[in-house]
C-alpha cells in the first residue's frame, strides 16, 4: 500500500518515496471529487452529518498526505522529491481554490446557516460554518465565472511563485561555501564551530576549514570572529542571498514584483482596496491603518531606547575596539564585546552550561508543573536518523499528544524554527484521534562524544517553538477546522509561544535546566543574574528592527506608488524607525521569506501584537507566581483548549478578565520606566 494513503496512524515516513507521491495525490483527489459528488447532492437539505462531515473527512486525508509532502520538502530536500513537490502543487492548489469557489457548497453552507439546525450546533461548530462562509466569499466564490478563472490562476500563481523563492533561498544558502587554510583566519571562534567546520571539509575532501551560511556557522562567525574581512565576506554573501548579486536563476527579485502584482490583483478581485486590508479580513487588527498605528506608537517609545543603544555601542567600538566606523558587519561582534564588558559574560561561556539533554529535561519538567502532564520517548518512523519522538500523557496514563523533535542544521533543510501539524485532534465514529506537530529547529549538531550545547538564545527558540506546539497538542476541540491553531486568528496565534519564552528568564525554571558540558555544575546564580541584567541588553534596536520589517510587510502589500520598488520603500521605512542603515547593496527582501514564501504577508506585525498579549499574559504568573497550577490550568483551558471555537480576544479575556494593555510589553522590554543613559561601567567578573 502506498504509505501517503495509509490515516491509520503516524505517517510511515521511512517507507514514502518520491516515485510515491503523484499516484497517491491522483488517488485522493479522485476520491475526494466523489466526495464533492454526493456532498454536493445533499445541499438543498444539509445537515452537520450529510454536509461538512464528509467534506471534512476527506479533506483531511489530502491534507495530511500532502502536509506530509511538503515537511520533507522543508526537512530533506532532493532534486527528486522538489520535482515531485514541484509537478504536484498546482493540482493542490487548484483543488483547494476550485474548492473555495463551489457555487454549490457555497449554496449549502448557506441553506445549513439560516437553518433550523444552525441554532442546535455548539459555538464552535456555528463559528465553523461562519468561517467558512467568509471564506467562500475571500476565495473568489461570489465572482462572475470568468473572474473565478483569473482567481484561480492568480492562486496557482502565488504557490508556484512562494515555492520557488523558499527553493531559490534555500539553493543560495547551500550553494555557497568560503574554504580557509590558516588557521589563524578563524580566530575568536568556538572551538566547536572550528570543528564543525573541519569536519565539514574532511567530509568534502578539501583541507582545511569549510564556513557556510547555515545558522550554526554564519552566526558564530558575525558574533565571534576577529577576522574583520572574514566577517565582512561572510555578512555581504549572507545579506545578498537569492539576489541579482548571485545566480541569476535564483534571483527572487522578479518573484517578489511577480507576488505583489498577483497579491494587488487579487485583492482588488474581491473589492479590498489592497492585499493588507484582503489579509486582515480574518485577523484580530481591524485595519491596515490600525496596525501602523499600533507599530508607530510602539516605535516611537522604542526609538530613543535604540538611539541609546546605537550610540553606546559606537562609543564603546571606538575607544574600547579602536574600531571607527562601526559597519553592520561590525555590530555582532562589538556587541558581544560590549556585553562581556559590562555584563562579564559572554554567549560562549552560557552555553556550555545547557546541554540539550539537560535543556530538554528542564522543559519537560516545565510542562509537567503547568499542565500536569509527562513528556515520555517513544518510537515512529522518521525522516532522518536525528529525528526524535515522543509523548504527551496526563496522570490517568492516556497519551494526549505526540511530536516530532528535529533539532539540527543540515543540507537540504531550510533555514529557520517552526512547528507544523502532522494529525489534529478531532472526534471519529471510534474515538479521540491524537494530534501530532512537528518541531523544527536549526541547532548545531553534538561533537564526537559530547552533546550538543545551546545558546540563552536557542533555548528561547525551543521553548518558543514548544509553546506553538503545546497549542496544537492540547488543544480540547473535537472538529478539525478550529481544533489546534486551525480557525485562530494569525495574529493570535504566535501568544502560547512568546509566552512560553518567558520561563527562560526564571531562575527557578533555568537552574534546574543547566549543567556545564564538562563539570556538570550547575549555572551559578552570579552568571544568572548576569544574564538577566543583561536581558534588555541593546532592546531598543532589536524592538525597532522588528517594527521595521513590520511596516515595511503591511506598507508594501497596501500598494507602492508608480516610481517606488520595495527597497526604496524599506529605505524610506529605515529612515523613520531604524537606527542603523545597512548598505545599499543589502537585499533583505529578497530573503523575507516569511511574507513572500510563508503565511505572514501582511502579517509580520503578528509578532508584535501578540507580543502584547503574551507579556500581558504572563504578567498573571508573576502576580500568582510563574508555576501557580491554577493560572496554568486556566490558561491551558481558556487559551490552549479552545483553539479556534471563538475569537481570539474572547478566548484572552475569559484568561486574564480584561483586554490586553501594552504596560507589560514595555515593562518586559526595559522601556516602561528605563532611564535613557546608563553607565558603561563593567560589571565586575564572578
Amino acid at each position: 500500500m502506498n504509505p501517503l494513503l495509509d490515516f491509520s496512524g503516524l505517517p510511515q515516513f521511512s517507507r514514502i518515496r518520491p516515485e510515491q507521491i503523484t499516484p497517491a495525490i491522483d488517488q485522493l483527489l479522485a476520491d475526494n471529487q466523489a466526495v464533492l459528488t454526493q456532498v454536493s447532492l445533499q445541499a438543498a437539505h444539509p445537515t452537520w452529518e450529510n454536509f461538512v462531515q464528509p467534506l471534512e473527512d476527506a479533506n483531511e486525508r489530502l491534507s495530511r498526505a500532502w502536509g506530509q509532502v511538503a515537511h520533507l520538502n522543508s526537512v530533506v530536500n532532493t532534486p527528486e522529491l522538489r520535482d515531485a513537490y514541484n509537478s504536484n502543487l498546482p493540482r493542490i492548489t487548484q483543488y483547494w481554490g476550485a474548492l473555495s469557489q463551489n457555487e454549490g457548497l457555497y449554496q449549502g453552507y448557506k441553506q445549513l446557516f439560516h437553518s433550523p439546525e444552525y441554532k442546535q450546533l455548539s459555538q464552535a461548530r456555528q463559528r465553523i460554518i461562519q468561517n467558512e462562509l467568509r471564506d467562500f466569499r475571500l476565495g473568489g466564490a461570489e465572482l462572475p465565472t470568468a473572474q473565478k478563472q483569473r482567481f484561480l490562476h492568480i492562486q496557482e500563481a502565488l504557490a508556484a511563485a512562494g515555492a520557488r523563492f523558499e527553493q531559490n533561498l534555500l539553493d543560495t544558502t547551500n550553494s555557497f561555501s568560503h574554504l580557509i587554510q590558516d588557521e589563524s583566519q578563524l580566530w575568536g571562534l568556538p572551538e566547536e564551530v572550528v570543528a564543525a567546520a573541519k569536519e565539514a571539509a574532511e567530509a568534502t575532501g578539501d583541507p582545511g576549514w569549510k564556513l557556510t551560511l547555515h545558522a550554526p556557522c554564519y552566526i558564530p562567525v558575525l558574533q565571534y570572529a576577529q577576522n574583520r574581512e572574514l566577517r565582512q565576506l561572510m555578512y555581504r554573501h549572507y545579506a545578498t542571498r537569492a539576489s541579482e548579486q548571485g545566480n541569476p536563476e535564483w534571483d527572487n527579485t522578479p518573484l517578489i514584483k511577480q507576488l505583489l502584482d498577483l497579491r494587488a490583483e487579487q485583492a482588488a478581485l474581491l473589492g479590498f482596496n489592497n492585499f493588507s486590508e484582503l489579509s486582515l479580513e480574518p485577523k484580530m487588527a481591524e485595519s491596515p491603518l490600525a496596525v501602523l498605528t499600533f507599530l508607530r506608537d510602539l516605535a516611537a517609545r522604542a526609538k530613543p531606547f535604540a538611539w541609546r543603544d546605537w550610540e553606546e555601542l559606537q562609543t564603546f567600538a571606538r575607544e574600547q575596539l579602536d574600531l571607527s566606523p562601526l559597519e553592520p558587519w561590525d555590530v555582532t561582534w562589538a556587541s558581544e564585546k560590549l556585553r562581556v564588558a559590562r555584563y562579564a559574560f559572554s554567549d560562549l561561556e552560557v552555553k556550555r552550561y545547557f546541554p540539550e539533554p539537560r535543556v530538554l529535561e528542564g522543559l519537560f519538567r516545565l510542562i509537567g508543573q503547568l499542565y500536569n502532564l509527562e513528556v515520555i520517548p517513544m518510537q515512529a518512523p522518521v525522516w532522518h536518523p536525528e529525528v526524535r519522538f515522543f509523548a504527551l500523557r496526563d496522570p490517568n496514563g492516556q497519551i494526549i499528544g505526540q511530536f516530532y523533535l528535529d533539532l539540527y542544521a543540515r543540507q537540504g533543510k531550510r533555514g529557520g524554527a517552526w512547528m507544523d501539524d502532522a494529525i489534529t485532534r478531532r472526534r471519529h465514529a471510534t474515538g479521540i484521534q491524537t494530534p501530532v506537530a512537528y518541531l523544527t529547529c536549526n541547532f548545531s549538531h553534538p561533537l564526537g562524544d559530547k552533546p550538543a550545547t545551546f545558546t540563552h538564545d536557542e533555548v528561547i527558540t525551543l521553548f518558543h517553538e514548544f509553546g506553538h506546539g503545546l497549542h496544537h497538542l492540547l488543544t480540547q476541540m473535537e472538529d478539525l477546522s478550529i481544533s489546534g491553531i486551525n480557525g485562530v486568528e494569525w495574529d493570535a496565534v504566535e501568544l502560547p509561544s512568546q509566552f512560553m519564552e518567558n520561563y527562560c528568564w526564571e531562575w527557578g525554571v533555568l537552574s534546574q535546566m543547566s549543567a556545564h558540558v564538562e563539570t556538570g555544575e550547575p549555572l551559578p546564580r552570579a552568571l544568572f543574574d548576569r544574564l538577566l541584567a543583561a536581558r534588555h541588553f541593546q532592546s531598543g534596536m532589536q524592538t525597532v528592527r522588528q517594527i521595521e520589517f513590520a511596516l515595511f510587510d503591511m506598507q508594501l502589500h497596501m500598494g507602492l506608488p508608480a516610481d517606488m520598488d520595495p527597497l526604496m520603500l524599506l529605505q524610506q521605512i529605515r529612515a523613520e524607525v531604524a537606527v542603523i542603515q545597512p548598505p545599499q547593496w543589502h537585499r533583505f527582501p529578497n530573503s523575507f521569506s516569511h511574507i513572500f514564501a510563508g503565511g505572514y504577508a501582511a502579517g509580520y506585525y503578528s509578532y508584535k501584537w501578540a507580543e502584547v498579549l503574551s507579556a500581558d499574559a504572563y504578567a498573571l504568573f508573576e502576580e500568582r507566581g510563574i508555576l501557580d497550577t491554577q493560572t496554568g490550568e486556566r490558561f491551558r483551558q481558556e487559551i490552549l483548549a479552545r483553539g479556534g471555537s471563538r475569537p481570539a480576544l474572547e478566548s484572552y479575556v475569559a484568561f486574564r478578565g480584561r483586554k490586553p494593555t501594552l504596560d507589560a510589553l514595555l515593562r518586559h522590554h526595559g522601556m516602561d520606566s528605563t532611564p535613557l543613559s546608563a553607565s558603561l561601567t563593567p560589571l565586575p567578573p564572578e
